[in-house]
């Protein structure tokens, strides 16, 4: 979409890269546009999260339901990180409205290294800071990743001998905290990170750090940025855009696909009662961003020009940041934590693991489809 406008205006002697130029006409319908894409976004990113927390819907939604929404939803954040968000960063900063300087260097693509080494190292810092405070409490923090499901560091151990040896050292701590039991306080645990013994749960090597509410936060909260930013700008596109009709339905679509991304890793967070408000604060924050931007778009659109040099900056860097951010959750947190260090993934069957690869590669053909439109 942004290409084709580049496009059009190369070809136009009178290129508009001032103020105003914001589309005026379907007034009715773009006002209208607020409470339907409130409406997808709304359905998409609450559902899961809601069917998942609800008893009466949780026993009539069966759990292949969930796992499909979730496996869907990492394809989905994967191709907007680059489809809809880096593609235009990269047409935005490369706009003949910019100074020549502009083209002198790949700044979106920098941007998007950028943010995705300072979310990676935010995330260090903050899961060394939450290991130190998890010591104080008495829990361990196992940084090689023999509990599976868990954030493991360097990935899952195959050596056998290193397993026996672990599989020792669990029986070894549980004789020892049956004979000295502390209280400590227990979460639950996301994939498998729970065992049974003699009809207690104790905790594996490394589902502490990775399973407590602290680091789920965080990791929640990294998503959530990069994709309210994105629905910000979506929605000041869309109240301004001269392309309006084919961009609404569109972004309908678009809206209620990411929405189930983002509400389909809500819905798996696992908290404490107290901590049970999360989940649907992150999917009604979702789904007022976009509506939000295009209330604002309507009232700022007969000075508002999307293709102005401020504009085209501003979205520009904006949309690489975000890029960046998306890319590295939908591939660290979503796809290498869902295949590669989920014990119950590596020890599935082939046919539950061709069933996730194909949802996946299903949202993320979904969204990069979208991305001919909008």
């Amino acid at each position: 979409m942004r290409r084709a406008h580049l496009l059009a205006r190369d070809d136009d002697d009178d290129v508009n890269c001032g103020t105003g130029g914001g589309d005026t006409r379907y007034t009715g319908l773009r006002i209208g546009s607020v409470f339907i894409i409130l409406a997808a976004s709304m359905f998409g990113a609450l559902f899961p999260v809601l069917a998942k927390r609800t008893k009466w819907l949780s026993a009539r939604i069966p759990n292949r339901v969930f796992d499909t929404a979730k496996y869907f939803g990492s394809g989905v954040i994967i191709a907007t990180s680059l489809i809809h968000l880096l593609d235009p960063a990269i047409d935005e900063l490369s706009s003949p409205c910019l100074a020549p300087g502009w083209s002198d260097y790949p700044y979106a693509l920098g941007i998007c290294l950028l943010s995705i080494f300072l979310i990676f190292i935010t995330e260090l810092v903050a899961f060394r800071w939450g290991t130190a405070m998890l010591a104080r409490i008495g829990y361990t923090h196992d940084a090689h990743g023999h509990g599976l499901a868990s954030h493991a560091a360097h990935g899952p151990e195959t050596d056998q001998a290193a397993q026996a040896a672990i599989a020792k050292a669990d029986e070894k701590s549980t004789d020892i905290e049956s004979q000295h039991s502390v209280e400590r306080p227990q979460y639950p645990q996301a994939h498998s990170d729970l065992k049974q013994h003699n009809g207690h749960n104790t905790h594996t090597h490394g589902g502490a750090l990775g399973d407590s509410p602290a680091a789920q936060i965080i990791g929640i909260a990294v998503l959530e940025f990069g994709v309210l930013l994105h629905s910000v700008l979506i929605g000041l596109t869309l109240a301004v855009n001269e392309d309006f009709i084919v961009l609404f339905i569109v972004i309908i679509f678009h809206q209620m696909f990411e929405g189930l991304g983002v509400g389909s890793r809500l819905a798996y967070i696992r908290l404490p009662p107290k901590y049970n408000y999360v989940p649907v604060v992150g999917a009604l924050l979702f789904g007022i961003t976009t509506p939000i931007g295009i209330a604002v778009g309507l009232g700022v659109r007969e000075t508002y020009n999307p293709d102005s040099t401020t504009a085209s900056i501003v979205s520009g860097i904006l949309d690489a940041f975000s890029s960046g951010i998306l890319l590295y959750t939908g591939l660290v947190e979503l796809m290498a934590h869902e295949f590669l260090f989920n014990s119950d993934m590596l020890n599935g069957s082939n046919s539950k693991l061709a069933y996730a690869l194909c949802c996946m590669i299903l949202g993320a053909g979904i969204m990069a489809l979208l991305g001919r439109w909008a």
